[in-house]
């Protein structure tokens, strides 16, 4: 005798309606009580999650005019939101762009990928470019942070290898020239400017 079984086939939850200005409000308070963010970050993470709406809708009905229409509204007043959290000063990319380049150079981070990163953020242009001026005198000391953690340069054990030397700090992103000093620089004098740049 065969044995037939049935799988049950469950119902969809019904999807609820498109996340409101208020919804939008909380999720970017929310994620932004976690993690530091530059307004173009939070327009993404609002927007994956009314893309997650969006989706979810498609798979429960047929008919996509409404929710398309639907998600671009709640765009817009995910842009709204963006816009009075920036004005209540929650939300500042020169902020976040000061912040985040000094953690990178005192990581061992150069301008180059300091820049990269925080272009990456959605940090404009002009901003970036001021925070870099602002740590000119940076990238000396970023540069021992790495020969430091690397064991090269001023820090070196044993025999200089200086080929592989500037190739470490090339794909670092640094320059000759900060290489160049970097590498032959005396280790008191660097461990003072590393000192300087963790203060």
């Amino acid at each position: 005798m065969a044995l037939v079984s049935a799988i049950a086939v469950r119902p969809k939850p019904p999807v609820g309606p498109p996340p409101s200005e208020a919804d939008l409000r909380k999720a970017a308070l929310a994620y932004l009580a976690r993690y530091a963010a530059t307004e173009a970050s939070l327009r993404r993470v609002l927007e994956r999650r009314i893309e997650r709406w969006l989706r979810a809708t498609a798979t429960a009905s047929e008919a996509a005019d409404e929710p398309q229409a639907q998600a671009a509204e709640a765009k817009r007043a995910a842009r709204a939101v963006i816009t009075r959290l920036a004005a209540e000063g929650l939300v500042n990319d020169a902020t976040f762009a000061e912040s985040k380049a000094r953690g990178l150079f005192r990581a061992g981070r150069s301008r180059r990928a300091v820049a990269a990163h925080l272009s990456a953020s959605g940090v404009d242009a002009a901003t970036v470019h001021d925070v870099l001026h602002e740590h000119s005198g940076s990238e000396l000391a970023a540069a021992l942070v790495l020969a430091r953690r690397r064991r090269i340069g001023p820090f070196r054990i044993g025999a200089p290898d200086r080929q592989a030397e500037l190739a470490i700090m090339a794909r670092a992103g640094f320059t000759h020239q900060i290489t160049k000093q970097a590498l032959e620089m005396e280790r008191t004098e660097a461990e003072v400017l590393v000192a300087k740049l963790r203060r």
